[in-house]
């Protein structure tokens, strides 16, 4: 699923902040059992971005010229377009896992090993799919919020969908790649902390906004991370569950004057 509506995303944020003023005074969410773990280690996950991501990926940036930033981006992007093919055929998508496949073969060859996005200049679009939603496609639930050590906002359900993708990921497999099993343990993390720089290099803006804006940090994150999986599982068609219900919004946000 492609998220390109710059307004639905900006309507989005703008009623995640007045849920979040509401959040505060409500009683413990039932989807939050675990709270006082999830915010210990939220304000844990907090520290270490604050004091080794944050400086990494300003150095990263830094460092690191645009071009070569976009090709590195491009670069992870096409490896995971292989977890999204798959995911695509798992769930039944197979014209979006013709057309996720096609994209995947251009810019593995044309984009020369995916350093350029050559697919999306000829209509073959981004999509994002993995084992989560794959996992919520044959409808087992999402369960309770929890914040994971390092990795962030996440459910059980979450948890079995990082582990399906890591395995969808040939990341994981350098050892097959390499004789020496340090070689592959070096090759691996090595590519790991480059992705990890480079995304948290890529998003030092948007956390800013979210952070400075929200009433209640902890409750903005739990809130936007339950919408975005019910964005993705559904396609777009939110159900009348969802956190930031988007079939509301437009009524929740007229009365608000901008200025």
């Amino acid at each position: 699923m492609q998220i390109g509506n710059t307004a639905r995303v900006g309507h989005v944020f703008a009623l995640a902040l007045v849920l979040t003023g509401c959040a505060t005074t409500q009683a413990t969410d039932p989807l939050d059992p675990w709270e006082d773990w999830n915010r210990g280690m939220q304000s844990f996950n907090d520290g270490v971005d604050d004091y080794v991501m944050k400086p990494v990926a300003r150095g990263y940036r830094w460092i690191t010229p645009d071009f070569v930033d976009t090709g590195v981006s491009n670069f992870f992007s096409n490896i995971g377009d292989i977890r999204v093919f798959i995911n695509d055929a798992l769930q039944g998508k197979f014209a979006q896992g013709a057309s996720d496949g096609a994209r995947l073969l251009v810019n593995t060859t044309a984009g020369i090993g995916g350093l350029f996005d050559v697919a999306s200049s000829i209509d073959l679009p981004k999509h994002k799919e993995d084992f989560d939603q794959t996992l919520g496609v044959w409808g087992v639930p999402t369960g309770p919020y929890l914040v994971l050590p390092l990795l962030g906002p996440s459910s059980p359900r979450g948890v079995l969908g990082v582990v399906g993708d890591a395995a969808l990921n040939p990341i994981s497999y350098t050892g097959v790649y390499f004789a020496s099993s340090a070689v592959s343990t070096a090759v691996s993390a090595g590519l790991g902390a480059v992705n990890a720089a480079d995304l948290r290099a890529d998003n030092l803006e948007t956390e800013k906004v979210a952070s400075e804006a929200a009433l209640d940090r902890y409750a903005f994150f739990r809130g936007a991370y339950f919408s975005q999986r019910n964005y993705l599982v559904h396609d777009g068609n939110v159900p009348h569950e969802d956190v930031l219900d988007l079939e509301e919004l437009d009524e929740k946000l007229s009365p608000v004057t901008p200025y």
